[in-house]
């Protein structure tokens, strides 16, 4: 019965929104409240489950969102975005740019948060967009899914790093593995799906993005920052992340103890510190160096934050939507469904997590809730490779992103997607990374 509740919510979303036309928001906060209701949580405790998943998605995301946003709007409109942008396509050509979009977000997209990422690249994929006068989707999709498969594979990744720790398996195998696996994933999902997305949802690839991110100007390269600061300032936040990354996991491995050093670093890298240390340094390589009044700069980030309103809403109201089938029980019923089973620990997590993240939303809920309920099934099957198992679930907690996932609202507002066109081509793209995911994790159980 849950499960079906889940189905029925989903589809009256869909028809609030598409046929009625009702704006995505309140559509999301009546299902969240329908769905409530219907799942048997008491009238009290309805709201507060609805303000509490809002708020904590929003107080996971609105900092880094946020200043993100601004980041990426001052290396936009100091020209540094069109810069990098111009540089890519010369180094890489206009018919591999996509893979030039790919391996970018790749590598920015180990350190970063998906939500993180996004924000950081939305801007210079604008750029590389109109100066091809191609469609912002056509490069879009590319960049969620490199995006999309550090955050499922990778630590330090909230969902990897997590359940590798309650698996007890070791994170830096986790991590080779992880590469192991995302290469091919992201080549098959990023890059040759597009293809057939095209000729699914041709009206996706039409589309130049909406306005959420800011109306890209247009710049004479002499009047751009130099590429080298402007990618430096760009990747800033991924190196501090990465310098705190680094510090969580070898300090284990070397065995020393925390110290004045150590925690300098794990405060600047820790996500929000790192971007607004970031957003700083862009006030002045992208505007004070440069000469641009301060005036002018906090102009850039007050319309950044402006045209944020409407999807920071969304994408809270799809957290809402998802706490409240949390809180209704349904993670409970699908435990109850496995209870007992015998498969193999690989398919078995992957299984586990698709069905949680389907029903859930969140993959690191999915990922959390997996892991303690494969755990149990592991003890009386020897060799178990726990780093596989591990990867396994968080392939799983990436499969059919949809309207209760506060990602797929970003993506597809971000890209400026109908959600028809949202369904064809992120939808299927997360998919396609999950099973991808597990088919080279089996091969990989087959060799190590």
């Amino acid at each position: 019965m849950p499960l079906l509740i889940v189905a029925i919510g989903v589809l009256l979303l869909l028809i609030f929104i598409m046929k009625f036309k009702l704006n995505t928001f309140v559509s999301l906060i009546i299902v969240a409240i329908v769905v409530a209701l219907s799942l048997g949580m008491p009238m009290g405790e309805v709201i507060k489950s609805v303000e509490s998943g809002l708020g904590g998605t929003l107080a996971h995301i609105a900092l880094i969102f946020g200043m993100g946003a601004m980041l990426g709007r001052l290396i936009a409109d100091s020209g540094g975005a069109n810069r990098i942008a111009v540089t890519l396509i010369d180094k890489f050509g206009e018919k591999r740019i996509q893979w030039a979009v790919l391996f970018a977000s790749f590598i920015v997209g180990i350190a970063l948060f998906l939500e993180v990422a996004i924000v950081l690249l939305v801007p210079i994929i604008f750029s590389i967009a109109k100066e091809l006068k191609v469609s912002i989707v056509k490069l879009g999709l590319p960049m969620v899914t490199a995006a999309l498969a550090t955050h499922a594979f990778l630590p330090p990744h909230p969902g990897p790093t997590a359940v590798a720790a309650e698996y007890g398996a070791n994170i830096g195998l986790v991590l080779i593995y992880g590469i192991i696996v995302a290469i091919p994933t992201v080549i098959f999902a990023g890059i040759l799906y597009p293809k057939l997305a095209k000729k699914i949802v041709p009206t996706a690839f039409t589309r130049e993005g909406s306005e959420s991110f800011g109306v890209q100007k247009t710049f004479k390269l002499e009047e751009t920052p130099g590429f080298g600061i402007s990618l430096f300032t760009a990747l800033f936040p991924v190196i501090l992340m990465a310098l705190g990354a680094i510090v969580d996991m070898i300090q284990p491995a070397l065995g020393f103890s925390d110290n004045m050093l150590v925690n300098f670093i794990r405060f600047i890298g820790n996500s929000s510190m790192a971007m607004l240390l970031s957003l700083l340094l862009a006030i002045y390589t992208m505007g004070l160096r440069r000469n641009i009044p301060i005036k002018t700069l906090m102009d850039s980030c007050s319309s950044a934050i402006n045209s944020l309103g409407m999807l920071l809403l969304i994408i809270g109201g799809g957290g809402a939507l998802k706490q409240v089938l949390i809180d209704g029980g349904v993670g409970d019923y699908v435990a109850d469904i496995f209870a007992g089973s015998s498969m193999s620990p690989v398919f078995f997590a992957w299984t586990v997590a698709a069905i949680l993240r389907i029903c859930l939303g969140s993959g690191t809920v999915a990922t959390l809730t997996t892991a303690g309920l494969v755990i149990p099934s592991l003890a009386g099957i020897p060799d178990v490779n726990l780093e596989l198992v591990a990867l396994a679930t968080g392939a799983g907690s990436a499969i059919a992103s949809h309207v209760n996932d506060a990602g797929f609202w970003m993506v597809k507002e971000s890209l400026g997607m109908t959600l028809k066109e949202a369904f064809g081509t992120y939808t299927v793209l997360s998919t396609i990374v999950a099973v991808s995911g597990l088919i080279c994790t089996l091969l990989l159980d087959m060799i190590v």
